[in-house]
């Protein structure tokens, strides 16, 4: 026999599955990039496009973290996590941080090795290839970046930052291949150092990605425009003289608020009773994604 999940919880969940199909699309997108980078790569005489394609098999990867991350986020509470499993989307974008970090490292010495390697220059017919990878990855960076803020995902925000450094890296590429194919003998490296400047792009979003997610796990101070958000739906409540303290903190998808709602000091602790939870079903049906809402009430003196 199963259980209904409440209307706040289900909405969670499908955010975190539909999310996740998103980041699976990503992954097939991915794959079938490093595919094409590697064999224009190799067949274009171009390192850069080499790291490219490295560069996407890492994505993969992370992109799996962050599949597995929304899976466990889009648990319902239970008893041993009573505040729901949101976080594993934060550490799931964490870890994509990290990937990112790693990777703009390793592409950084390859390309240093390269650029002090004699080796042959780089093909022309590869740039039509870039242009191509480039123009697609920009696209699925921006859908990933509204999905990502429409539904309040770090981790779906991360992805959308991971794809465009993947697009910067190929369009560093496209650069230094093009300087190549133009400067000719004496320019083979042009496309190496290419991927040297893009690994610092991508060190830069791993680095910022890392940090929104750190700044989720730590419950850092959400916008001051939800929390007058969170206060106006609750001063609809009826009976509600006035609010005190609003603490609102993230929960992967969704946010925890703990509120301290004013009312007239003479009423029983009864009819407090119910004020308290008409302000936290105002709040949990509101478009806030708010999962959990505890309320304290003071009275008016």
């Amino acid at each position: 026999m199963t259980t209904e999940l409440p209307a706040h919880h289900a909405a969670a969940r499908q955010r975190a599955q539909g999310n996740a199909q998103l980041v699976l699309r990503g992954i097939g997108l991915n794959l079938a990039l490093a595919v094409l980078k590697f064999s224009g790569g190799i067949l274009g005489h171009t390192y850069a496009l080499i790291a490219d394609g490295a560069e996407s098999l890492i994505d993969v990867f992370s992109s799996l973290l962050v599949w597995a991350g929304f899976q466990v986020a889009a648990r319902p509470p239970d008893e041993d996590h009573p505040y729901g499993h949101g976080k594993a989307e934060s550490l799931a974008a964490m870890s994509v941080g990290l990937f990112i970090l790693a990777a703009a490292g390793w592409v950084a010495w390859q390309a240093v090795h390269e650029i002090v390697t004699p080796h042959q220059g780089p093909h022309w017919a590869t740039l039509p290839l870039l242009a191509g990878i480039v123009a697609v990855k920009i696209w699925f960076s921006r859908r990933l970046h509204a999905a990502g803020h429409a539904s309040g995902s770090t981790a779906l925000g991360a992805e959308a930052m991971h794809h465009w450094a993947d697009a910067m890296t190929s369009a560093a590429a496209f650069v230094g291949i093009t300087i190549g194919v133009i400067g000719g003998k004496g320019y083979e490296t042009a496309d190496d150092w290419a991927a040297l400047a893009a690994s610092a792009i991508i060190a830069s979003n791993g680095v910022a990605i890392f940090n929104r997610a750190l700044a989720d796990v730590m419950d850092s101070a959400v916008p001051p425009e939800l929390v007058d958000q969170v206060r106006a739906v609750a001063l609809t409540v009826a009976d509600v003289g006035a609010l005190d303290k609003v603490r609102i903190r993230k929960s992967g998808l969704t946010y925890i608020v703990e509120i301290e709602v004013c009312v007239d000091g003479d009423l029983s602790v009864r009819r407090g009773h119910e004020i308290a939870h008409r302000v936290k079903d105002a709040l949990l049906v509101s478009t806030l994604r708010i999962s959990d809402v505890i309320v304290h009430i003071e009275p008016i003196v």
